[in-house]
């Protein structure tokens, strides 16, 4: 049986979206590891996609939704976005060789918030805020995501044989 794709109130949707995307980030690092790819490799790209995408993605969330809401909800996500910023840190310090334990570690707990937010949290944002928030959001969201920002990290290394 097909499970049912989740309504998104319209003004966090494009969080949503991130999350797929994310949700690939995630994929292509656990692809990384099973195909031995050199951890380095995947830590390049893990460094790359932390600066072009999900940094940003934390801020918004951070920003537009969580500190302005500030329930335990929200103080449960931004506890768990300290969590992976942290072991971002140790993950593409310069200073630090890469490897795949902790490589997998990392996409398990970006998938876990993930997961968190969209069958938790986001369903819980559509109960407690009112229409005019939501529409303030959105309108930041939107302004935020005018400008395509397309994950075109040159070495697919999750397609290697």
């Amino acid at each position: 049986m097909a499970t049912k794709p989740i309504k998104r109130n319209v003004n966090i949707v494009i969080l949503s979206r991130d999350h797929h995307f994310g949700l690939l980030f995630c994929w292509k690092i656990r692809q990384g590891i099973k195909k031995n790819v050199a951890a380095e490799r995947i830590k390049n790209y893990v460094s790359y996609y932390w600066h072009t995408h999900l940094h940003n993605h934390f801020e918004e969330e951070d920003i537009y939704i969580f500190l302005k809401v500030n329930d335990d909800a929200c103080r449960k996500a931004l506890e768990q976005h300290e969590q992976i910023r942290g072991l971002m840190k140790q993950i593409t310090d310069a200073d630090n060789t890469a490897d795949h334990r902790l490589l997998a570690g990392l996409a398990d707990l970006v998938e876990a918030h993930i997961r968190f937010e969209e069958r938790e949290l986001f369903p819980h944002l559509e109960k407690v805020l009112n229409e005019g928030e939501l529409k303030r959001i959105g309108a930041a969201l939107e302004q935020s995501h005018a400008v395509p920002n397309p994950d075109n990290y040159p070495d697919e290394f999750w397609t290697s044989k």
